[in-house]
This record gives structure tokens, sequence and C-alpha cells, in this order.
């Protein structure tokens, strides 16, 4: 079984408890910027196992009687249709889905703004869309001036030119599908119409990322510099935080950096900043609902070896520079570790000499192979072949074990292959046959209704979630989206495999 190193129940009573404090200590009000995922947070409950992916939403629906919240998307991310690589879907797409996640909570979310809006064609779409669903949709323009000319960006030219959003809670929740879509802005546009008013906002950030009370290299922030790899965040030691307080609290480099501007913005709004460095302006309690240290660090670790696998795919795909890749070997080579620490990758590529030697006896690209460690430990191999996909079969291999079935046994019917081959042969005109993950998935639950082995194993899937997988080539997207539908943790060695299936 998987080892637990975070308390989630302790977690959300210390988190809603602080917040309240905050709001308390609030003349006004609280304007939270919520960054890193709001919903669905696999990256911290891979690197805290026991932390639910949904912490955050479960302390905002304890808080529910007192919030309000705005969700921002940025009009260039629609027009270029950003996508989210954990679901796979656009960023546009994910606010609908918020909208109805926050709904399943209990707390109502109807107002979106669209940020940087310039009358991009897609964004104007968008608007409309959520218009015909009854969601309030505001659109705010570039600030000029920003971010360095605090005398327009803190005026009628600046913050005064873009509409105020109607609220009405003590507590308001300012999220986003991802970054840069204009969180920040949109709090402290709402903070400069309410202080116009005589009153008196105020704001904070709730991240998870980087644990301001763990060491600067704790294993737990190292990962999230892996996993913010792309747009160069770098732990550091808060100095601002050290010179007011002689305390140690670690921050990252862009609120370091930002920290003097947003203050004298704040200054300017309000009249004053309460906060003496950007540690303070945080109300981030995920470090107290740690348990176990070394079951995080270890959990850690095992998370920057999978993002530096993830980065290298990127660069062989051409998505991110050849400066991101020797950024994240340099993250790894920052934590001491080696990409085959990681249990699967040794076991993954023995598979695959083991393949060419008992069945090709050299390396033309044909052959993949790949492993999972189940929960148990165990590791199974398995490689591809004419009928299936090495994600396929190494599916069908960790259910037998896990059930403790024969390794021979077919727990795909006869009838279901000669109906999937015949379709994708003769019908679809497809070359090749080979069946990967998400249609084994498919076929595994029909062989269910013919026989009781295939009914058993299609009910065992749900315990290869968050077991971790390692494919000595790349993976085909219908593999990835079977893989990432049972929450497995998959790595890959950055190599393409040759077209012919092997054989």
């Amino acid at each position: 079984m998987h080892s637990v190193g975070f308390d989630s129940k302790k977690y959300i009573e210390e988190q809603t408890k602080f917040i309240l404090e905050r709001v308390n200590a609030s003349s006004g009000r609280l304007y939270i910027e919520c960054g890193g995922k709001l919903l669905h947070d696999k990256h911290a409950s891979r690197v805290l196992p026991g932390f639910d992916e949904n912490n955050k939403m479960k302390v905002f629906q304890a808080l529910k009687e007192h919030l309000d919240v705005i969700i921002c998307i940025y009009a260039g991310d629609i027009e270029q249709r950003k996508i989210r690589s954990d679901f796979g879907i656009s960023y546009d797409d994910d606010v609908l889905k918020m909208i109805n996640e926050f709904a399943h909570y209990g707390i109502s979310c109807n107002k979106v703004v669209i940020t940087r809006f310039a009358n991009q064609v897609s964004a104007v779409q968008f608007k409309r869309k959520l218009e015909q669903r009854g969601i309030s949709v505001y659109t705010h323009t570039a600030t000029p001036g920003y971010p360095t000319d605090i005398d327009v960006i803190v005026s009628e030219e600046g913050y005064g030119k873009n509409p105020y959003i109607k609220v009405d809670s003590p507590v308001v929740i300012v999220t986003a599908p991802g970054p840069g879509s204009g969180k920040l802005a949109t709090c402290l546009n709402q903070m400069y119409h309410e202080a116009k008013r005589g009153e008196k906002p105020s704001y904070s950030k709730l991240e998870t990322f980087p644990i301001w009370n763990l060491p600067l290299n704790h294993p737990v922030n190292i990962a999230y510099e892996a996993a913010t790899v792309d747009i160069g965040d770098v732990n550091m030691i808060d100095y601002f935080h050290h010179d007011a307080y002689g305390k140690i609290a670690v921050n990252y480099s862009r609120d370091l950096e930002a920290y003097p501007l947003l203050k004298r913005i704040l200054e300017r709004i309000t009249g004053e900043c309460v906060y003496k460095s950007p540690t303070d302006m945080g109300v981030n309690r995920c470090g107290f609902g740690i348990i176990d240290d070394e079951v995080c660090r270890k959990a850690a670790n095992e998370e920057i070896i999978r993002r530096v696998f993830h980065t290298k795919l990127d660069y062989l795909m051409g998505i991110c520079s050849k400066e991101v890749y020797q950024r994240a070997v340099g993250i790894l080579d920052k934590a001491g570790l080696k990409e085959e620490e990681r249990s699967t990758v040794l076991p993954a590529r023995k598979a695959l000499e083991d393949a060419i030697r008992n069945h090709k006896g050299k390396d033309d690209g044909t052959v993949c192979a790949a492993a999972i460690e189940l929960a148990d430990g165990r590791i199974v191999t398995s490689h591809n072949s004419n009928l299936m996909h090495a994600g396929s079969a190494l599916i069908l291999n960790a259910l037998k074990a896990i059930l403790g079935y024969d390794k021979e046994l077919d727990l795909i019917h006869k009838d279901v292959i000669e109906r999937i081959t015949f379709l994708k042969r003769d019908i679809l005109s497809g070359k090749g046959v080979s069946i990967n993950v998400d249609e084994i998935l498919v076929a595994l639950s029909i062989s269910g209704t013919l026989q009781e082995e295939a009914a058993e194993a299609t009910k065992a899937l749900k315990e290869l979630r968050g077991c971790d997988v390692h494919f000595t080539h790349v993976p085909s997207a219908g593999d990835m989206d079977g893989l990432r539908k049972l929450g497995i943790n998959v790595t890959t060695d950055p190599q393409y495999p040759a077209r012919n299936s092997y054989k």
C-alpha cells in the first residue's frame, strides 16, 4: 500500500481557520488570489501523499456562506486554444468545467472576467456562450503603463477604465484555469473601485507551493521548480521576511521580484500595505498538514524525476527550448537524483532488451516496452505485439498479477478482438490494427459480459490509480488518453517508435 505523509483533514481545518482570521483582521472585503490548481491538484497529491487533490475546494466549501468567486481567463489563451495538459482540454472549456464543479460543492460561481480583451473573435464567441448560460461576463482591457507606471495604473485611465465586478460577500476568491490569466490585476482592479467608494479592501494570496515553512532545498520545494521549469521559477529565501522578522521563509523568484511594486500599488490604492513580505501576503498552511516528512521527501523526489522526463519529451516534440531542457537537467542534479532511480525505468528498458533478444535480434525501433509498479511494490512489464500496444498489454498483465490469474489467460474475448480488428481494418481502413489503451479498456468491459475473469479485471482497474508507469518509447494519443483516465503516472524515454508494429 502507498504510504501517507499528509493529513488532509488537519490541513482543511487549519487553512479554514487561518483564512477566517485574516477576514476578521480586515476592515473591508478580502480578495484572495488563488494560484496553482484549484481542483484536481494532482501535483500536490503526488508530492504530498494523502493530500486530497480537491482540498482547496473543500476549504472554500467550508467558507461558502462568506464567499464570492470570480474566474479570470486571458483572451489570448482563448484565441490560441491553450490546453491544460493534465486534462487535455482547453482553458475556455476548463472555465465551464470549473463553474460546474463549484456548483457540485454548493458554491455559486457566475462571474467570469476576460482579461486583456481586445475583441478577439474567439473571446467574443466565448463571452456569448457564457452569457447564454446565465453567466455574468466582464471584459478588462490591458492596463496602460503596467507594471511600472503606478500613476497611470492606479488612476481612472488605468484600473478605473475597467468595470467593477459586482460582489456581495466578505471573501472573494479570484481563480483561473492557469497562470498568466490576470488574477492579480483583477484583485487590484476590484480593490481600486472599492477604495474609491471609501471602503478598505485587502488582498491575500493562496498558493500551495513552494511551502514557506519547509527548507529551501526540501524535495517538495524543488519539485515545484521542476513543475514550473517552463517559466523558470526559482525558490529563494524571502529576504524581506528575514529583514522584518529575522526568520527564514521560502518563496519564489517572481513573488520576490514583484513584491516592491505590488506593495507600492497597494499603498496607493488603500493608503497602506500591512504586509512586510510576500510571505506575509500568503495564507498557505499546507506545511502544517505534513505528518511524515520522509514519505513526502520520497514522493517529491519521484515527482522531480517524472517532471524531468516530461521536459525531455517536450524538448523532443519541440514544445520547449533547449534552455528549459537544460534547466530541468540542472534541477535533477540539484536534487542529487538520477532518472534511473524511478522504479519502473530500468525494468522497462530491460523488458525492451529481452523482447529484442528473444524475438527480433536487433533494435529497429519497432519494439516498445513498458513497466508498472503496483501498489504492493511488484513490478510488471510488457512489450508490444501485432495485437496490442505495449501499454495495452501492460494493463492486462498488471490486472492478472493483481488478481493472481495465470499469465497466459486471455482477458479479452476472441470475438471482441475480431470485431475490433474488423472495424479498424475493414471499415475504417486503418493501416495498424494493434489495440491501444483506450480501446483495450472498452474491450475489457465488453468481455466482462462474456467471461467472469474479465468482469473481475474490469473492477480491479481502480487499483491501478496512482501507479507509476514508464515506457521505452512515446505512447500514442490513445494510450495516453486511457492511462490518464486510469489515473496512472506516466513517463517515457524520449524516443518515438518506428511506424511498423512489432511482429
